[in-house]
């Protein structure tokens, strides 16, 4: 047969393939079977290969699949894809990354109607099942009218004749005591939830278990179904209900106990998004679990006997005193301040009850100030209902002081439970300020939670420029940057993003009043209608410039300016937004005009492209300095 595989004569280009206009109203699955080879054993421009969704309407490809790990075989990768009204396209891209002599290459490309874990077993690729070798029992395919002595079964179920194919498990090499034969799906990449069906047989001599598992990304494995009859002479059907928020394999599993164990045989997975049962799974909303305490405290609460631990405080723009993470001049949550400093105090803060036996990301930010070691005076416990188990499963070490800090943590708990941040005051010295801010679940652990990439059309500047680019660069361009500037009193402390990663900034020291540096988009897709353009600026520094947003469109002179900042602005990274249209291929300008002084370090940070109006409104798009308010904390 033939492939198609990526010209490598091109240096450091991309190839791209695209796929013709699709359309599926009904879920499909996308299979590809691909081969990446590779000479070098690491490198750390990996050669890659990935599938991007391409669908009308939006400015940004949406990324599904990245594949990098090499193999001398072709491999399969499997992926779902939602139902969805639009057109849309999908994106093949090669990248070579630094070996020359790499390949990559498709043999191929098959779409098809339905959820990526059913199968009937009659086309050789098995729709990406795999059997996990052993040495003694593994997973066959049987049928075919091939009359050996492995083709155990008259006929198959899904064309109930001699010709059809299906799974089967034996015993006839069983060497020890519970050998056990696994066959893993597909691993799921779209969330879903309803009914997972499938036909088997099995004939036993003595006892085998026969089982399937849910198993996550962390290897966690979730018993959902166990055989309860004996013995079954003609195909049976068995139905069980499926809940897969986040990434999951199903695992077919088969323990012998001897080699008299008789046989297993498996065919006609199916799924259907309704659940078997009459349950109406009320599917658990973790955007109901985080909050950005802009309007209130959301669904936290506190402990009345604990007295009032955590203020919702806000700062107005100032710069001295740092706002918070949301927008720079919003609320957040402060605990150990000045009404509640007695020794020895604590302040309690619970989270709503979540479901029990889900796998959760938990992420918040949080600031410290004080002059003293702060280690332990903020911990997350998770709380379980019966109110006897407390786990703690964080808790702070010293951090750099006044930046907000992110933290995540993935969690598991058996029993429906809570999670509660705890900030500790030991004693009246002991007692700094600890702050809190956008606090969000999400499902999944948090490591799976980056494979699952950031939302197209964001950048937050932590591994490159992204979408970005500059003309010249050098000394007085925008450079990537973590940590403080090296110029005292101006620029950030650290990166909106984390805390510790990365912002693109201005170093004025390097450059003469009066200069300019622009930072480019490519060329971004037009769309019809309104988009919504958010970003994050930091002006702090007595000498500052001008930060500037302009729109471009193809094929035009004129930049149209969108948004303006002149003079110092705040100690906070401050939010700014943009509503703009484009139906016309564009590009964003991000300018920035040096100050009169070497106090003119401007950043930008955490840039992210949104089709549609955005949800809330900047009073100003062209402003000057703040006015010089007073530095106090609004209770």
């Amino acid at each position: 047969g033939h492939y198609i595989s990526v010209d490598t004569s091109y240096e450091g280009e991309k190839a791209v393939l695209y796929s013709p206009d699709l359309y599926s109203e009904e879920w499909t699955c996308v299979r590809l079977i691909y081969q990446i080879a590779t000479t070098l054993e690491t490198s750390p421009d990996p050669t890659r290969l990935n599938l991007y969704l391409r669908q009308e309407g939006e400015s940004f490809d949406r990324l599904l699949w990245s594949a990098k790990e090499t193999s001398d075989s072709w491999l399969i990768a499997s992926l779902d894809l939602m139902n969805s009204t639009k057109k849309y396209k999908l994106v093949l891209e090669g990248e070579m990354g630094q070996d020359k002599s790499a390949s990559i290459a498709i043999f191929e490309i098959k779409i098809t109607p339905g959820y990526c874990m059913e199968c009937d077993f009659e086309e050789n690729h098995l729709c990406g099942f795999t059997n996990r070798w052993n040495p003694n029992v593994n997973w066959f395919v049987g049928g075919g009218n091939i009359r050996n002595s492995q083709s155990i079964l008259p006929k198959d179920h899904t064309l109930n004749s001699a010709l059809g194919h299906y799974m089967y498990v034996d015993s006839v090499y069983v060497k020890h005591f519970q050998e056990v034969a696994q066959l893993i799906s597909p691993k799921t990449t779209a969330p879903m939830s309803g009914c997972l069906s499938f036909y088997y047989q099995l004939k036993q001599e003595s006892s085998i278990v026969f089982t399937v598992y849910l198993r996550d990304v962390s290897g966690f494995y979730e018993e959902i179904w166990k055989t309860d009859t004996a013995l079954t002479t003609d195909w049976a059907l068995a139905e069980v209900d499926f809940n897969a928020p986040y990434p999951m394999e199903v695992v077919f599993e088969v323990a012998f106990n001897s080699a008299k164990g008789g046989y297993v045989a498996l065919d006609d997975i199916s799924f259907s998004p309704v659940y078997c049962s009459n349950q109406t799974g009320t599917l658990f909303d973790p955007a109901n679990a985080g909050c950005n305490f802009e309007e209130d405290l959301c669904n936290f609460y506190q402990d009345q006997k604990d007295g009032p631990g955590w203020s919702r405080v806000k700062v107005k723009r100032n710069v001295y005193r740092a706002g918070d993470h949301t927008t720079g001049f919003g609320y957040y949550l402060l605990a150990n301040t000045k009404y509640t400093s007695q020794p020895g105090y604590i302040g309690r803060l619970y989270g709503p009850t979540l479901p029990g036996n889900l796998q959760f990301c938990l992420s918040f930010y949080y600031a410290l100030y004080g002059f003293f070691k702060m280690s332990g005076t903020l911990a997350v416990y998770i709380f379980e209902e019966n109110h006897v188990v407390q786990d703690k499963i964080w808790s702070v070490l010293d951090s750099p002081k006044g930046v907000w800090t992110k933290a995540e943590i993935s969690f598991k708990k058996p029993m429906p439970c809570k999670v509660v941040f705890v900030s500790l005051c030991k004693s009246f010295w002991d007692c700094g300020l600890v702050a809190l801010d956008d606090v969000s679940l999400s499902l999944g652990s948090c490591q799976a939670a980056d494979s699952f990439l950031l939302s197209p059309g964001e950048c937050t500047f932590e591994k490159d420029e992204c979408v970005f680019t500059q003309k010249k660069r050098g000394r007085g361009s925008w450079q990537r940057r973590r940590g403080p500037t090296p110029t005292s009193y101006t620029g950030p402390k650290g990166d909106h993003t984390t805390g510790v990663g990365y912002y693109m900034y201005i170093e004025a020291s390097d450059m003469v009043y009066g200069q300019r540096a622009y930072l480019y988009s490519r060329l971004l897709r037009g769309i019809s209608g309104k988009q919504c353009l958010t970003f994050f600026y930091h002006m702090y520094g007595a000498g500052t410039g001008l930060l500037s947003v302009y729109l471009k469109k193809e094929g035009d002179d004129e930049e149209i300016p969108l948004w303006r900042r002149t003079g110092e602005q705040s100690i906070s990274w401050l939010r700014g937004l943009i509503e703009y249209e484009s139906d016309r291929n564009y590009q964003i300008i991000f300018e920035v005009i040096r100050g009169v002084s070497m106090r003119s370090d401007t950043a930008i940070d955490d840039i992210l492209f949104q089709p549609g109006p955005c949800l809330e409104v900047e009073e100003i798009q062209f402003s000057s300095g703040y006015p010089d308010s007073l530095n106090e904390i609004e209770y």
